[in-house]
């Protein structure tokens, strides 16, 4: 008798591949009702007799959806997906979770374009209001002390600080292709510049160059980890790339995993680093836990960033949409 056993991952975006594992799975029949998502068909792409791989239909409703075959129908088993919370951006790394709970995304646009407006703020409703206008090709972004924001600009080279008002000052220049961004522990600001140099700017305005590492064909993406340590993804026209830590004196340290097409970077409460892959566009979160191999917790198409709340949420994003998970 077939016997579901487990799914992978068990967060999903909708259009995101769903693996359905088991026993004794049957050929699927030329059936559109096999599997079903949140009461929705969802449509076969891979099968075998231990596993089945799924996409989750676009019209299945956000949060803890049950998923059923034809041949166990006496066996459930749970997805968390997603919630559509935005569209109407263009995101480029990771979107910010700010102390209120309200998402931070970008609409970056093509080399050069002036978008109406820089940066959105995402409120807990799903409301999308414009937050900074004037800044062209904003591309990274981390959240400051006493609720400001930075923001980087890969056109001008430039890394803005955003008041809650929305207001903006330059806080440093000269900086190349302006992409990845993160904060120091010691409060200084780390700027990832595409063509390979990490610069440093301190809590005086100075400039300095921390690293240099491989350039990227499209980006950088910053994380600082619990030890102290920069983490550093750059896809590069290499079919797939390492990560890199660099330690505050500057040394570069390769990390023991490889990618295709890393993207964004996150740690989670945890310490858990967490990293978007998006290669051939079968794009998904993938958990480096300590001691553990690489594990994909989170499946879904175009992804390029994520962030994490401080209540536990997580939202993750593609180039014009954002997602959230855990939100009521």
């Amino acid at each position: 008798m077939p016997v579901l056993r487990s799914l992978e991952p068990l967060r999903v975006v909708h259009g995101g591949r769903l693996w359905v594992h088991g026993d004794g799975f049957p050929t699927p029949a030329a059936s559109a009702k096999d599997v079903t998502i949140g009461g929705v068909a969802a449509r076969i792409s891979f099968a075998d007799p231990g596993r089945l791989a799924v996409v989750v239909p676009e019209n299945v409703e956000g949060g803890e959806a049950p998923v059923k075959v034809s041949w166990a129908p006496g066996a459930t088993l749970y997805a968390q997906v997603a919630r559509r919370l935005a569209t109407g951006f263009h995101q480029v790394d990771n979107p910010v979770i700010g102390a209120d709970g309200e998402v931070y995304v970008t609409y970056s646009g093509a080399r050069g374009q002036q978008a109406p407006v820089s940066i959105f703020r995402v409120t807990a409703d799903g409301a999308r209001e414009p937050f900074v206008h004037g800044l062209v090709n904003a591309t990274s972004m981390v959240p400051g002390p006493d609720g400001q924001l930075f923001v980087s600009s890969r056109f001008e080279g430039r890394v803005y600080r955003v008041f809650p008002d929305g207001r903006h000052e330059v806080v440093g220049s000269d900086l190349g292709i302006a992409t990845g961004l993160a904060l120091g522990p010691e409060g200084a600001l780390y700027v990832g510049d595409r063509t390979g140099t990490i610069f440093r700017i301190d809590t005086h305005g100075r400039t300095d160059t921390v690293a240099t590492l491989p350039g990227s064909m499209a980006a950088f993406h910053l994380a600082f980890g619990p030890d102290g340590w920069l983490y550093v993804a750059g896809p590069t026209l290499s079919t797939y790339d390492t990560l890199r830590r660099v330690h505050p004196d500057g040394r570069v340290e390769p990390l023991p995993w490889i990618f295709g097409r890393p993207q964004g970077l996150a740690f989670d409460a945890a310490g858990v680093l967490h990293v978007v892959e998006a290669l051939a566009g079968s794009s998904g979160v993938v958990a480096l836990a300590p001691g553990r191999p690489p594990a994909l917790v989170v499946s879904g198409p175009g992804l390029v960033g994520l962030a994490f709340g401080a209540d536990g949420t997580m939202v993750v994003v593609s180039n014009d949409s954002l997602y959230g998970f855990g939100l009521s």
